[in-house]
């Protein structure tokens, strides 16, 4: 039997070495691909996959159009319209540097902007913006340099047609659609709608074909209590006056004092909200919401109305001025002269210091200070402004006899214009603090929601109200505010001047705050009207009033409100039996009140509302009117028994409608 040599089992060692090669090699060519798959379809799965279906498929958002603020009689005062964005899509960009050269030769970009874009374009991302809002002629040429990459969509943007009228009110928003300031910023939940998206299929050579859209919900409309040519005025005349007396700025309030819907509010210095990045931070500040300031002696009608609800005092409570200051340890408040005595009704009409001071003393840190929140003050005014300021007011605890009397004049206590105002129609509606509305409804699509009249609380009663605003009208017709006066059309109002503080202490001449606050017809308010004057060097009877007196003649004959002094005589055309009325002259008047003796009742037919409302105040009698025009009829017959305190109803007719119609 033949044996095997060694030599002859060499190749199987060389086929198993082999062998064990190849087959090392395929498991680690398998472990390779493996370990690839499982990187791929594993770990990296959700990021490819987001990948695949950017080049597939591309999803955009789409911005709604903000809805409009319209003015109370529909007028628009902002829209939003479409502005053209030059965008990107970098990783589609083959040179970023030649491509931002071309498009900054339309844009007039600055180097630095330059390499902003460039930057951007080399990004490995599907878009970016290169600028937005771009004028139509930089995107038609944009358009025809057809530059790979580059692209334009249309942007909603806000436009403001009358530029600066009611800049502060309405605001002004971002580039990126959202409210930053005003109404634009407090009600952006409703005017900024719901944005939609689209959603874009493309093909291998990334052309679309195919778009799905779900589209973007408008936003809601406001309706505002502004009237735009009330506001045109409050902001001319503002303006004027900053400018004639060199002031560093100021505010104008108009208010209806029964709703409290603001008819006009402006400030100055102002700012186009169209280009608000333009402008300063204090010219776009809304100084009548946000800025304080120590009201002076237009706030002693805060001090008069506690005295009087409180009854503590009467309108012919005399009180000693002289000399004519007072002193509280080393501090001395002085008047502008020595008054020697005056009745509680002439310390607002000379706006005397020591008198509204004595007034203060008497009724104590408590009530004052339980009247001063009455009126709304260390408080928000409305809910409609956003950032506004609550004032500055001191705890009854806080306050020294001294500190007492710088409040019972005004000093002491900062407020808000609007809060001044607000509290001005308190007196002119009867006594309710009624909140200041600047929105009266909220509009969309399918439903209008109105926002009601709210009133506050009541602050005074109507008779502590009907008295002072008695004592206001001998403010404008004998007082400090002779240069609010208006044919007419009676006016109830009052002065007042502050020193402001300059270097830690108040500044004794040339820096004051000149401000006035009065309502018109003071027998039927139509209008709250507040002016404050910035950094001037007259007091507020020489500033501020001529100031309300050109709004007010100005806006009383834009709303037709008839004149109640000296109106032209109506028609008689009657077919009942009682004597026409006719009115009678102030001459006639007194000659037929001191006809009747003290305690008795005079005859009041024939006078007007006003006339017959003096009366009555004389006779220490609440009046109850009833109807517009003159008295013809009353519940107390002429020459009955009276006693202070009692009510008389007062029946008034158009002399032109007496046609014997009943008394309610």
């Amino acid at each position: 039997m033949a044996t095997s040599s060694p030599s002859g089992n060499c190749w199987r060692t060389v086929i198993r070495r082999r062998s064990l090669v190849i087959t090392c090699v395929v498991v680690l060519w398998g472990l390779t691909i493996e370990g690839r798959l499982i990187h791929l379809q594993v770990l990296r799965h959700d990021a490819l996959v987001a990948f695949a279906e950017a080049q597939r498929s591309g999803s955009i958002e789409t911005k709604p159009k903000r809805g409009e603020i319209l003015d109370r009689e529909g007028r628009v005062l902002a829209y939003s319209v479409d502005a053209d964005t030059v965008m990107a899509t970098p990783r589609e960009v083959v040179d970023p540097a030649v491509t931002a050269r071309q498009l900054c030769d339309v844009l007039k970009c600055e180097d630095a902007q330059q390499e902003r874009i460039e930057t951007r374009l080399g990004e490995d991302r599907g878009f970016a913006y290169v600028q937005r809002h771009v004028s139509v002629a930089a995107a038609r040429r944009i358009k025809e340099l057809d530059l790979e990459g580059i692209g334009i969509i249309k942007e909603s943007r806000r436009f403001y047609p009358h530029k600066e009228l009611g800049a502060h009110l309405l605001g002004y928003v971002g580039i990126d659609n959202g409210g930053l300031a005003g109404l634009e910023s407090s009600f952006d939940e409703e005017i900024r709608g719901r944005s939609g998206r689209s959603l874009v299929q493309f093909d291998a050579r990334r052309r679309p074909f195919s778009r799905v859209e779900r589209p973007p919900t408008a936003g809601s409309s406001l309706e505002l209590s502004i009237d735009m040519y009330l506001q045109y005025i409050a902001e001319r005349e503002l303006r004027a006056t900053v400018l004639e007396h060199g002031a560093s700025g100021g505010s104008v309030v108009v208010m209806e004092p029964a709703t409290g819907e603001i008819l006009a509010l402006a400030n100055e210095p102002s700012f186009n909200p169209n280009r608000f990045a333009n402008f300063t931070a204090e010219s776009r500040r809304n100084r009548a919401t946000q800025d304080v300031y120590e009201p002076g002696s237009t706030f002693k009608i805060v001090t008069a109305s506690a005295a009087l609800e409180e009854q503590v005092f009467h309108p012919d409570h005399v009180f000693d001025v002289s000399p004519g200051f007072i002193r509280f340890g080393a501090r001395r408040v002085e008047d502008i002269g020595n008054y020697g005595s005056l009745s509680f009704t002439d310390v607002l009409v000379k706006s005397s210091n020591v008198g509204a001071i004595k007034i203060g003393l008497e009724l104590g840190r408590e009530r004052l200070s339980r009247y001063v929140r009455r009126f709304g003050f260390g408080q928000s005014a409305s809910r409609d402004f956003a950032g506004q300021s609550h004032g500055i007011v001191h705890e009854p605890s806080r306050l020294n006899d001294s500190g007492l009397a710088s409040l019972s004049m005004g000093y002491n206590i900062s407020v808000t214009p609007l809060q001044m105002a607000a509290a001005a129609s308190a007196v002119a509606n009867g006594g309710e603090l009624i909140e200041p509305r600047l929105v009266r409804a909220i509009v969309s699509k399918d439903q209008r929601r109105e926002r009601p009249r709210r009133v506050v609380r009541r602050a005074v009663s109507e008779e502590t109200a009907s008295t002072l605003t008695r004592i206001m009208e001998d403010v404008v017709t004998r007082g400090t505010a002779r240069n609010a006066q208006l044919d007419g059309y009676t006016a109830a109002g009052k002065t007042g001047t502050t020193e402001k503080i300059v270097n830690g202490r108040y500044s004794e001449t040339g820096h004051n705050v000149a401000s006035f606050v009065g309502f018109v017809p003071s027998t039927r308010p139509a209008l709250t009207i507040l002016v404050v004057i910035d950094d001037v060097a007259r007091f507020g009877g020489g500033v501020a009033a001529p100031a309300f007196q050109r709004i007010a003649e100005a806006s009383l004959r834009y709303r037709g409100v008839p004149p109640n002094v000296d109106a032209p005589s109506p028609v008689v055309v009657s077919v009942d039996t009682r004597p026409v009325p006719q009115e009678r002259s102030t001459k006639s008047l007194r000659s037929e009140i001191d006809r009747f003796q003290p305690g008795q009742m005079p005859d009041l037919r024939g006078l007007g509302v006003r006339a017959a409302l003096k009366v009555a105040t004389e006779m220490g009698l609440a009046m109850e009117p009833h109807g517009r025009g003159f008295v013809v009829d009353q519940s107390i017959l002429p020459g009955s028994a009276v006693a202070g305190g009692q009510t008389v109803a007062v029946w008034f007719e158009r002399v032109g409608a007496a046609d014997g119609g009943t008394k309610p």
